[in-house]
């Protein structure tokens, strides 16, 4: 069992990145920020992090990366470069092409998950200017055998246990 942080487009935040990384530093196996941070690569806000670059970073960044937690293989992205804010099809195929059990994205500032053919989509909104709701989130997926666990938290490390879900997702 691993559990994964996932956060994105903090722009410019610093303060909100290190409390989130104390605060679940211990429980987690890896910390994922989907890109929009606005900090240089080495500004002691993000270290610690998996980091890619979004449409309003300067460099530093991978525009994509993958990697492999719990038999899971994560492909991350920011997400503006698969024009997420339309459709997620552009990503579907990049998905299927780089065999990504999971795949992390921003860019839209909204909060959501699905699971498409095998494969889960998980945007974890935004902790500073969310669209389409109001609490600026993150999220913390439990990797189990079979399944994987959402867990969706605002800023301050509230739990927001209505949007929790737990998606049946086999290992491929």
């Amino acid at each position: 069992m691993s559990k994964v942080l996932v956060v994105s487009d903090s722009h410019g935040l610093t303060r909100e990145l290190e409390i989130l990384r104390e605060r679940h530093v211990h429980e987690v196996d890896l910390m994922i920020h989907c890109g929009d941070s606005q900090l240089m690569s080495d500004n002691k806000a993000i270290s610690g992090y998996l980091t890619v670059m979004g449409n309003c970073d300067f460099g530093g960044y991978p525009l994509e990366t993958t990697t492999q937690i719990a038999g899971r293989k994560f492909f991350i992205t920011h997400g503006h470069k698969y024009s997420v804010k339309t459709s997620l099809m552009n990503l579907k195929y990049k998905a299927e092409e780089s065999g990504a059990d999971i795949v992390c994205f921003g860019h839209s500032h909204v909060l959501g998950a699905e699971v498409i053919g095998s494969t889960l989509f998980l945007n974890p909104g935004s902790i500073r200017m969310p669209r389409e709701r109001f609490e600026k989130t993150y999220v913390i997926l439990n990797l189990l055998d079979e399944k994987i666990k959402m867990s969706v938290f605002d800023i301050s490390g509230q739990e927001l246990k209505d949007l929790a879900f737990e998606f049946n997702l086999p290992r491929k």
